[in-house]
């Protein structure tokens, strides 16, 4: 499981676990001896053992069975596992690290955050200190700081204990964390030359693809429907002769937002919809490492059609008060969503501390996420509330992050306590896969590159 430790205050996540457990093995069956190939009908099951029907053929010499000459077997088929490279989440110094009397667990800080607060007050020489902005990020920051140092310290505390963390990894492990550079082809750009396809004809065009045995997949195909794993395997798909995994139990739209018809079309209604959009803010601009969306485009996002009655949102925020105001006051109103809850994700090293001060003006250790339901029809939505669970106004998720940018933690093991068993989930601007979500983005197989992930064994 994801979570290591479970208190009142939220959850201590094993990300890395988790991405593990999601069962990427690939399963093939053994050539047949002789230089016979083996074409099987199969039936996974979930130890990737089959009971297959398959007649056998050969371009070599040698006694072939005859048409009809059906072999019926049961045979153990190869197994490749793949394993993600725990290198990424080697998280064992801060980025920035914060004076002594400021770690985690040097006791309450209310006193230091005042002292700090006057500090820079002094530094700065400007004749308005903050502007408005920071003094809003500021005033947040004083509402919420208490219950995330609280709540991390006991989380933090219980994973000390179990040795899930280690005091001692700060100053044992000095290895660089090694981040590739660009891995795999442009998939955001891909998803803009769809564009130039020439238009499908729907009633003519199928509204999902289920992978089956085959490995490459048209771009004109993965990028105009729906791709399904319904197996109880990983499959491979190669795209721009780049290798992804795809999950067990997973299905993926590979588009932009301009191009939403075909998860529409996939005529799926979702409990869970988490939502992680590409915030816009000076930084990315300055260095143009991907796209954002303004606040009018995310509106346009058909959220009351893709979700039931009840319908439980996710969106992950960031840390400037502007989009947490434009979500809570604008864009939940917009789809009949109401708010619910704030919840906060901690950054901690692997030794349980912060991975950047917690009072820190430049960046926080912490990012929101807003929780709230979809309101609907009133009919509708009164049938089905005796399957509404109610939400915490607060809770923390706690985790030792990936060091690839944007790679979020999983949220379905802490949801799964919200929502009733075998729903139907969906996840917006995803960058990776999970069994048994929907998940949709110009990006969406970003972090399921086999050169994130190690091969650990072919038997």
């Amino acid at each position: 499981m994801s979570v290591v430790h479970r208190l009142t205050a939220g959850w201590l996540l094993d990300h890395l676990s988790f991405i593990n457990q999601c069962g990427y093995e690939i399963c093939d069956s053994f050539a047949y001896p002789g230089g016979v190939t083996l074409n099987t009908s199969v039936t996974p099951t979930g130890d990737c053992h089959a009971t297959c029907t398959f007649a056998a053929t050969s371009s070599k010499d040698g006694p072939i069975p005859g048409p009809g000459d059906q072999i019926e077997t049961e045979i153990k088929r190869a197994k490749m596992k793949y394993v993600f490279r725990e290198e990424f989440f080697d998280i064992s110094k801060p980025h920035i690290a914060a004076a002594p009397e400021e770690q985690l667990w040097q006791g309450c800080p209310e006193v230091r955050f005042l002292f700090h607060f006057l500090l820079i007050l002094q530094k700065r020489k400007r004749k308005s200190v903050f502007n408005q902005g920071e003094l809003d990020a500021l005033e947040y920051h004083s509402k919420v700081r208490k219950l995330i140092w609280e709540g991390t310290l006991r989380l933090v505390q219980e994973g000390l204990k179990s040795g899930f963390l280690h005091h001692t990894m700060a100053e044992l492990n000095f290895r660089k964390n090694i981040v590739p550079g660009h891995i795999g082809c442009g998939l955001a750009e891909l998803c803009e030359m769809a564009k130039q396809f020439p238009d499908v004809n729907e009633s003519d065009h199928q509204a999902v693809h289920v992978l089956d045995n085959e490995i490459s997949i048209p771009e004109q195909d993965l990028l105009s429907c729906v791709t399904e794993n319904s197996s109880n395997c990983a499959k491979i798909v190669v795209l721009m002769g780049q290798k992804y995994l795809v999950p067990p139990k997973s299905s993926f739209l590979l588009s932009d937002i301009s191009c939403l018809q075909p998860l529409l079309n996939y005529k799926k209604k979702y409990d869970v919809i988490v939502i992680d959009p590409p915030w816009e803010n000076k930084s990315i601009k300055r260095s143009n490492r991907y796209s954002h969306l303004s606040s009018w485009q995310i509106k346009q996002i058909p959220i009351p059609a893709l979700a039931v009655p009840n319908c439980l949102v996710v969106t992950w925020v960031t840390n400037r008060q502007k989009h947490l105001r434009f979500v809570k006051d604008e864009l939940y109103p917009h789809w009949s969503v109401k708010t619910l809850a704030e919840w906060h994700w901690v950054k901690i090293t692997r030794a349980g501390e912060f991975v950047l001060p917690l009072d820190s003006l430049h960046k926080k250790p912490y990012e929101v996420l807003v929780l709230g339901r979809l309101q609907g029809n009133v009919k509708e939505a009164l049938r089905k509330s005796e399957d509404v669970l109610p939400i915490p106004e607060h809770k923390l998720i706690v985790s030792i992050p990936c060091s690839l940018h944007s790679h979020k933690p999983p949220l379905t093991a802490v949801l799964a306590e919200f929502v009733k068993p075998d729903v139907e989930c969906l996840e917006l601007f995803a960058r990776n896969l999970q069994p048994g979500w929907t998940s949709w983005g110009n990006e969406v197989l970003k972090f399921q590159h086999t050169d994130y992930f190690t091969l650990l064994q072919n038997e």
